[in-house]
């Protein structure tokens, strides 16, 4: 039995986590965020939710897929059957990859909070440093820190991970290969439905790169609402814009692109600075003799379907040698 720190709580984190808990190990997780999800997150309004962040997951692999088989049994996530198309100048087109779609019910985090109730996860703790102790791996955070673990998962994005694994170099050097491109969103309510005859779209020659209606997927409040992603190199030039400049903006675009004019009653930007990943399709990256490994969508395929498995992966990889 060894003692296992893994530092978030995301579905890579959760699902490495619950891996190696049932392999017999003592778990022990650590997330900065009040919650488990990650990217895969919801806002709560007087008016209904929005995910602000991943919109829903495909599924290829036979062991992602049994997974999700498990999910859906449990009732925590739903096929979504929207109406999603290619949008370009208010002109619609039938998708190339259509497929089946899946999104977790009530919200996205649904998933990961089910992963996590009966876990050990330390939330609203950041951890600053990740070094060898007297007794295996020590982690820190701002106040105080703990010993004695005999291994340590860092399931988090790569600009993240690489300050916490400077202990040992090979490590580092892989995951400075990583990254992630920012993405703004913005959430928008209208008063009345959009005179539009699709759900979901994938946009072209615009800021905005996709777009969907919150209430269009099962679980989930009616009304009109609206999730607007910018893509990755608007979202690279505006970093450092502010919320309250940014919403406007995807909201014109989003109008412009779907050949609307429509007056939103409610809007706000979120910023996610790690956000879209090509991935390394490496699936993970483990030391085996320092025991510390890193995990997550990046270092897989970007996908929501890589981060599981890129979890599930490390753990098998961890269990196997120690």
């Amino acid at each position: 039995m060894a003692r296992i720190a893994v530092v978030g709580a995301g579905l890579a984190g959760l699902a490495c986590a619950q891996s190696l808990r049932d392999a017999g190990n003592v778990v022990r997780g650590f997330e900065k965020s009040r919650g488990a999800g990650g990217r895969m997150a919801t806002r709560r309004t007087d008016h209904g939710t929005y995910d602000h962040g991943a919109q829903y997951f495909t599924v290829r692999a036979p062991a992602f897929r049994a997974a999700v088989e498990r999910w859906l049994a449990h009732g925590v996530i739903a096929p979504y059957a929207g109406r999603i198309v290619n949008l370009q100048d208010g002109v619609t087109s039938t998708l190339s990859h259509p497929g089946q779609r899946y999104v977790a019910t009530p919200a996205m985090p649904a998933v990961c909070r089910a992963l996590a109730a009966d876990m050990d996860i330390d939330f609203e703790c950041q951890i600053t440093a990740v070094t060898p102790g007297e007794q295996g791996w020590r982690l820190s955070w701002e106040e105080g820190g703990e010993s004695g673990f005999d291994a340590v998962v860092l399931a988090i994005p790569a600009a993240q991970a690489l300050p916490l694994c400077t202990a040992v170099p090979e490590l580092a050097a892989q995951v400075s290969q990583g990254g992630h491109a920012p993405c703004w969103a913005a959430m928008v309510r209208y008063e009345a439905p959009l005179p539009l005859e699709f759900d979901a779209a994938f946009v072209a020659d615009s800021m905005i790169g996709w777009v969907m209606r919150d209430g269009s997927r099962p679980g989930r409040a009616a009304g009109e609402r609206w999730v607007l992603h910018a893509n990755a190199e608007w979202s690279k030039a505006h970093l450092e814009d502010g919320a309250e400049t940014v919403a406007p903006l995807l909201i014109e675009a989003f109008h412009a692109a779907a050949g609307i004019r429509a007056e939103p009653v409610e809007s706000r930007a979120h910023r996610w600075r790690f956000a879209l990943s090509g991935g390394l399709n490496a699936g993970s990256f483990w030391d085996a003799g320092r025991r510390i490994g890193v995990c997550g969508d990046w270092c897989a395929d970007g996908r929501i379907e890589g981060a599981y498995l890129s979890g599930t992966g490390l753990a098998a990889r961890l269990i196997s040698t120690i």
